[in-house]
């Protein structure tokens, strides 16, 4: 038996075979925000519970949303149903969301506040949703067996943003201001958010999860130099920390918005995987960054709302752009509430019969 046949049977889901540059059969699919607010079962389940973080909290019915895509479109990754912000929350932040307005969180702005966050007590916070990643593990194991577990939480910059601005910004006033003007101030916040991420990230991978995602979907508003501080390093930090410990388990990033500065953060921070916003030219990422590692991505989420014969073209062109290397088929950000079940099923129809040509940059 040859190496590559070995590998092949040691990893038989398409996604992790995807990110260790192994050829699949077929072009692994799943979809951020999959489970989420265009499923009529999630609207239903959620109108049960008081308030978001609760149904975070809630190992019952976390697993069960999070399983949902997976049952209805057949997708090859459930991705753990949580929130980035339930980091803050276990740090000691006020965390609500609010009905038409998002996450509302008490503003942190000056060092003094930052050093009453508390790291000491994140695991007993979050054991409930440790508690999901487990139950999920169990029902892949013996429902879904070809189906991958990716964990994930917010990368520094992003959750720094919510925490210093309070909730969403336009401008990023605040958040700017601090790192520009205090940025050994800031960094004390980046590097409490650094190590409460990657205990949080362990304990997933622990209790199941196969793959972590970060998510720095505010990465796109800063400089080249900024980004270098802020998104790179940090990043680069909490992969090292994670590889150390647990060095089989593949990373995947989405620096969302950073345009060429995407090359940089595939070269320096070491993840295994880079996903990409719709901005991105196919033939570009091909030649940038899938010679360096898993691309994933990469189709504008409004375009799958509105689905039509251009939609079709431009998940056809997303494949024969990407499909000859690693790649892993998803959207340039998360699925948005109202797109049409019919939109969703026609393209993993799409993306599930879509003939791979012979491969000629995978390696082992």
């Amino acid at each position: 038996m040859d190496e590559t046949t070995r590998m092949l049977q040691k990893y038989n889901k398409p996604v992790l075979l995807a990110l260790r540059k192994m050829p699949t059969t077929t072009v692994p699919l799943w979809l951020m925000r999959q489970a989420g607010r265009h499923l009529p079962e999630y609207r239903k389940i959620r109108s049960s519970t008081n308030n978001f973080l609760d149904f975070c909290y809630n190992p019952e019915l976390a697993s069960e949303v999070t399983l949902q895509p997976v049952t209805r479109y057949g997708v090859d990754a459930a991705i753990l149903f949580s929130d980035i912000l339930v980091i803050p929350h276990a740090l000691g932040q006020d965390v609500s969301f609010v009905s038409g307005k998002g996450p509302i969180l008490k503003p942190i702005t000056n060092i003094i506040d930052v050093k009453k966050l508390n790291i000491k007590h994140i695991d007993t916070k979050l054991k409930n949703i440790y508690k999901t990643v487990s139950t999920v593990k169990q029902a892949i194991d013996d429902k879904f067996k070809t189906t991958t577990l990716i964990g994930f939480a917010g990368s520094p910059w992003t959750v720094a943003t919510y925490i210093v601005e309070g909730g969403s910004s336009k401008d990023y006033m605040g958040v700017k201001s601090w790192c520009y003007s205090s940025p050994k101030e800031f960094s004390v916040l980046i590097d409490i958010l650094i190590e409460a991420t990657v205990e949080y990230l362990i304990q997933q991978i622990n209790h199941g999860v196969e793959v972590i995602q970060l998510f720095d979907s505010w990465a796109g508003i800063l400089s080249e130099d900024q980004f270098t501080k802020w998104v790179i390093k940090p990043t680069k930090t909490i992969v090292d920390k994670i590889k150390k410990r647990c060095p089989n388990i593949p990373i995947i990033g989405f620096p969302r918005a950073a345009g060429v500065l995407y090359k940089n953060f595939v070269v320096e921070t070491g993840v295994d995987c880079i996903s990409i916003d719709q901005s991105v030219p196919i033939e570009w990422a091909a030649t940038h960054l899938q010679s360096e590692c898993t691309v994933q991505g990469n189709l504008d989420n409004l375009s799958l709302l509105i689905g039509s014969k251009t939609t079709d073209n431009e998940v056809l062109k997303i494949l024969n752009g990407l499909s000859k290397g690693p790649f892993i088929f998803n959207l340039g950000h998360g699925i948005l509430p109202n797109t049409p079940i019919e939109n969703v099923n026609r393209l993993v129809k799409l993306v599930k019969g879509f003939k791979i040509e012979k491969k000629s940059n995978y390696t082992i």
